[in-house]
């Protein structure tokens, strides 16, 4: 090489390392990758209501509760069955039942165990999902 601006030569000790800058290809290369990078890692933060499972069959959510429902957005698809299981980890009277009013729902929940609540969505919408005492409350969105 004869030591012109685009090459840098390092000696060590009597070893020669030679680096070369790199190729617009390269440089391509490396801009498109940590752009896909960017790009997958910003899609993951979106903060969205949780889906149900991906199987066709049941529709499978669980819900926590303590002092309030974690999620407290779900989203189903209409005509499929949904298995809620709502693992209700606060003991206080609130927490004890949850009722979906417009979808005939109304069940006791146990307390440190899952309780499953099952239903078929046949209509498309918003519906409120609450305690017995009607304090806590979440959405169940029902899609297409």
């Amino acid at each position: 090489m004869d030591g012109s601006a685009k090459e840098i030569v390092i000696e060590n000790a009597g070893d020669r390392v030679e680096i070369h800058p790199m190729t617009r290809k390269t440089r391509f290369g490396v801009a498109l990758f940590v752009a896909l990078l960017v790009i997958s890692s910003s899609a993951g933060c979106s903060k969205k209501a949780p889906e149900a499972t991906k199987n066709p069959a049941v529709q499978e959510i669980k819900v926590t509760v303590k002092g309030e429902y974690s999620p407290d957005r779900i989203v189903v698809k209409k005509g499929r069955p949904v298995r809620l299981l709502f693992y209700r980890e606060d003991d206080s009277e609130c927490s004890a039942q949850v009722v979906i009013p417009d979808l005939n729902v109304k069940q006791d929940l146990a307390l440190k165990k899952d309780t499953t609540v099952t239903f078929v969505p046949e209509k498309e919408g918003e519906f409120t999902f609450a305690c017995g005492m009607d304090m806590m409350k979440g959405k169940l969105v029902v899609e297409k």
